[in-house]
């Protein structure tokens, strides 16, 4: 049987985002005549039959009553959190959510944000793959209400809603500190989101009221990922001085670092100290218990979910901006 042509084959032969091609059908927005002339001839050479109804659905009172929803990997307990807060938000409004993880790269991010205004959502909330992510501020400029959650934009006026990531990292490093280290490792996330940025200054700002200077060799980067947690654990704990705490910048990277330590045959805390950030769901039931930055994660994707309905129902108010509270959770890893 014949597969019936969709948005994205017409898109792909037009060579024109999928957004581009929704603007032709619906007639919305701006396009250039040559564009929608090019869109609609090969739509016929396709046989390419728009969803009359769903169209018609999702147009009625001007809502479709859809918002999306992109995050980076639905495998970090944090994010699964967060989509919880955000559905349950939408579903006592009579809003569906459509689901997309782009797994940290600009590619699927670009495309999902396609996929979600073909597909008229009311708006969307997600953390930006970088400060400066162009792919979101177009979406802005096309009258998209978007949210931003977790990570910011260092451009651009929007809502957004975070966790004091500053207080998190500089709480979890003072304990360090007061438990008597001295040499304390760090894996950080990616240095150009403000995730990252802002754990790796209340790690600095740490040492700093302590009086410790703050050790290059000890500084890893990685990219919230589980692979990433693993390698630098090892090249990081394979110095000829190693750290006699590490702390670790999410939950998956925390996951790579238990590994690396198993496979090193250390034992935690007498030969390494280990606090992480991101509450892992078997944290407390971990040989020792792992002392984590907990973030109120459920709360992050509530309040962004609720913004976003203010925001739809009155585009013009001003930016709001939410910091929400980490807690330190003391157990036996340091």
């Amino acid at each position: 049987m014949k597969k019936k042509p969709s948005l994205i084959d017409v898109a792909r032969r037009a060579k024109v985002n999928i957004s581009t091609v929704s603007r032709i059908i619906n007639k919305t927005g701006s396009f250039g005549s040559a564009t929608e002339t090019r869109v609609r001839k090969i739509m016929k050479e396709l046989g390419y039959k728009p969803n009359r109804v769903a169209r018609r659905l999702r147009t009625q009172e001007g809502s479709s009553h859809l918002m999306g929803l992109i995050i980076p990997n639905i495998q970090n307990p944090f994010f699964a959190d967060l989509a919880r807060g955000v559905e349950d938000v939408a579903y006592r409004n009579n809003f569906a959510v459509l689901l997309c993880n782009y797994d940290e790269d600009e590619k699927k991010e670009r495309f999902y944000l396609d996929v979600l205004q073909s597909e008229s959502v009311d708006g969307i909330i997600l953390p930006p793959i970088h400060e400066n992510d162009p792919a979101v501020l177009q979406v802005v400029r096309n009258g998209i209400p978007v949210v931003c959650v977790d990570r910011s934009l260092s451009s651009g006026a929007l809502d957004k809603v975070e966790v004091d990531n500053h207080m998190g990292a500089l709480t979890a490093v003072e304990h360090i500190i007061a438990r008597g280290h001295r040499r304390i490792g760090v894996i950080c996330g990616p240095a150009d989101s403000s995730t990252g940025r802002e754990r790796l200054r209340g790690y600095k700002d740490a040492h700093a009221k302590a009086g410790i200077p703050v050790r290059s060799e000890l500084v890893r980067f990685g990219d919230f990922k589980q692979p990433s947690g693993n390698s630098l654990t090892h090249e990081i704990l394979s110095l000829p001085e190693p750290p006699s705490a590490l702390f670790v910048c999410n939950g998956l990277m925390m996951i790579g670092a238990l590994e690396a330590i198993a496979a090193l045959g250390l034992k935690i805390p007498r030969q390494i100290a280990l606090v992480g950030y991101d509450e892992l769901s078997l944290s407390a039931v971990f040989n020792p218990p792992l002392t984590m930055v907990k973030q109120p994660a459920y709360e992050v994707g509530k309040c962004s979910a609720e913004l976003l309905l203010q925001r739809i129902e009155d585009p013009k108010r001003p930016p709001t901006s939410l910091k929400l509270l980490p807690e330190l959770i003391i157990r036996k890893s340091c």
